[in-house]
């Protein structure tokens, strides 16, 4: 499993951290590196609900983002389901 740097800095949701939905969604910006760990379905609509916060802390939450570590800028990933495999794709 890979590792995301101490500095990686991540955009997700408070529904994400604090609401208990799946991370289905995720992109590696190629614009600044950053990365967007979301559900997807309508969370990302809403920008007030957005956060930013260490890459680490979402992965706390959900260990098997640690597989998309190596994720090259500007690819998104996305599941189905938290028991569905990530498939990858450029964006």
């Amino acid at each position: 499993m890979g590792e995301f740097g101490s500095d990686a800095v991540a955009v997700t949701t408070r529904q994400v951290m604090h609401g208990g939905w799946p991370i289905l969604l995720v992109t590696h910006d190629v614009d600044d590196g950053a990365w967007q760990f979301v559900n997807g379905d309508g969370d990302t609509d809403d920008t007030d609900s957005a956060m930013v916060v260490a890459a680490a802390d979402v992965v706390a939450l959900d260990p098997s983002l640690g597989e998309l570590a190596g994720l090259p800028l500007g690819w998104r990933a996305w599941r189905e389901a938290v028991d569905r495999p990530w498939r990858l794709e450029p964006r």
